[in-house]
């Protein structure tokens, strides 16, 4: 089945991202944080200076400057800086430790990294940063001689000559989250990640009177992409910096965003802070949430907190957000919505024949949005895009309306006595039960049944949990034959670098415990 999203005129310039802001209003707020405004004037003087000091400091067009930094205005203006410089950003998960801090150096061959002084302790144990051959600028405090951000773009100086900057220049290089093996560097280029965020504009129809809070960490592509798409419309954006009620709370209720944006789980932990009240959500008119399955316990409570629906989206950090549903009034609980503007998809079969209305496929997206490969990996990049459509690895199923419906990834999906069982739609029914905090599934191997469903939860302090047997039944009544045949219990549920259940990670437990007895 062959789709198709509405057009676009043309890619944001990332080079003049701030215009629209800086023409109609230069001296009113345009990045709010709790403890800090920025106007659209300081934003643009400020990425002017730190690319001029980026360039003094020795870098050249085209060259990696990755970033260690939690959501502050700082690093965004270190993006708006690199686009004017030619450099290529490139954030690192603010998660990270020294041995993924040495991945991601080592793939993107970084030449300077932006660090916060929070994270010393991770990098006083990296091996590739003593190498970096511009070394460090830390953020939030000194740290030994490594110059310090904040003064860098504070210090007056005169207007610095900045290079041209091709559209084909690399603009980012993000890492995937390593859900199946290491972390990949996507390259986007200044013209790619524009297309992005003129996509961003149109679907989720934003405007100079919006305020958009996308209230996920501004590394990785989602949050980063709607918090620059809405500078670009003139809108007003707001930064939290951590995702519980304390910040958040607090945040809706001065800034009043008219857009929110979260992953499901910290969604959940908002909603169901003791805190939280109808009236705080009052000045939203969509909150979207993607990354992860929306589970219809958290739609259900959202809505009676707020009287509105939440409106899922899906993307992925090789195309951006490629699918959302049209506003409230379009939204279609349980689906990840339509295609966005200036996405095609094809939702094919294993010999890849196109597949028919209903039927679930795997997700073929073509769009100018889409990644211009894997940075140095020709190898990987050749096995995810053929003849100009990259493979997701995601399927999914569209009705007679191009409604896409997600039934889980490829690679993920579990096999018990030959039927497909797809592991979000059993965390989904276990997350349904009002003691439940998180739900984890991935299939272990069975000689009789092929896969065994395993389900690993961690429970609500707050909440008396089930008897294991009474949360399996619970979810039988749901899912039917879907239910787990056994539930680990965890204090803490792993999640991945972008904060979604860590399957990978609850793979490996699951092949510990079988080493275990089998040594035993």
């Amino acid at each position: 089945m062959a789709l198709q999203g509405p057009p676009l005129n043309g890619p944001v310039d990332l080079v003049r991202l701030l215009e629209q802001g800086l023409r109609r209003r230069p001296a009113d707020a345009a990045l709010l944080l709790r403890d800090r405004r920025w106007t659209w004037s300081e934003l643009d003087r400020a990425a002017t200076r730190l690319a001029g000091r980026y360039l003094a400091l020795g870098l050249s067009p085209g060259d990696r400057v990755a970033s260690l930094m939690p959501n502050r205005g700082e690093l965004l203006v270190h993006y708006l800086a690199c686009f004017r410089a030619g450099l290529t950003a490139t954030p690192l998960n603010y998660r990270y430790q020294a041995p993924e801090v040495d991945h991601a150096l080592e793939v993107s061959g970084a030449a300077l990294l932006v660090a916060h002084v929070e994270r010393d302790d991770a990098l006083a144990a990296s091996r590739r940063v003593p190498e970096l051959r511009l070394g460090r600028i830390a953020c939030g405090g000194r740290s030994g001689a490594a110059p310090a951000l904040e003064d860098l773009i504070g210090r007056d100086g005169p207007p610095p000559a900045l290079p041209d900057v091709p559209p084909d220049t690399p603009a980012f290089l993000f890492f995937t989250s390593g859900s199946t093996g290491k972390p990949k560097g996507v390259t986007h280029t200044q013209a790619t990640f524009g297309w992005i965020l003129a996509s961003a504009i149109a679907g989720l129809q934003l405007s100079p009177d919006d305020v958009f809070l996308p209230a996920t960490s501004a590394s990785h592509v989602a949050a980063t992409s709607f918090l620059l798409a809405g500078l670009a419309a003139g809108a007003r954006v707001a930064m939290a910096r951590t995702f519980d009620g304390g910040e958040l709370l607090p945040l809706l209720r001065d800034v009043r965003p008219t857009l929110l944006c979260m992953l499901p789980a910290p969604l959940f932990g908002l909603v169901r802070d003791h805190g939280a009240s109808g009236p705080d959500f009052a000045s939203i008119r969509r909150c979207v949430s993607g990354g992860d399955r929306v589970p219809a316990a958290l739609e259900r409570e959202f809505t009676d907190l707020t009287g509105q629906p939440i409106e899922e989206l899906y993307g992925m950090t090789e195309t951006g957000t490629s699918v959302m549903n049209p506003a409230a009034s379009g939204n279609r609980i349980g689906s990840i919505g339509r295609l966005a503007p200036g996405y095609e998809a094809s939702l094919r079969d294993e010999a890849g024949a196109e597949v028919p209305s209903g039927a679930p496929g795997r997700l073929w997206i073509r769009s100018p949005c889409n990644m211009i490969g894997y940075w140095n990996r020709p190898d990987a990049t050749a096995e995810t895009v053929v003849d100009g459509w990259l493979d997701t690895g995601d399927l999914v199923a569209a009705d007679a309306d191009g409604y896409l419906w997600f039934r889980g990834r490829k690679k993920q999906i579990i096999i018990h006595d030959g039927s497909n069982i797809c592991p979000e739609e059993v965390e989904d029914s276990l997350l349904e039960h009002p003691a439940v905090a998180s739900a984890g599934v991935i299939g272990v191997h069975d000689l009789v049944h092929g896969e065994t469903v395993r389900a690993y939860v961690a429970f609500r302090p707050d909440r008396e949990p089930p008897a294991l047997p009474e949360l399996i039944r619970f979810s039988r009544d749901r899912v039917g034959y879907k239910a787990p045949d056994e539930v680990v219990v965890l204090g803490e549920m792993p999640l991945n670098a972008v904060g979604k259940v860590d399957r990978l990670a609850l793979a490996g437990m699951a092949e510990a415990d079988a080493n275990r007895h089998l040594s035993g």
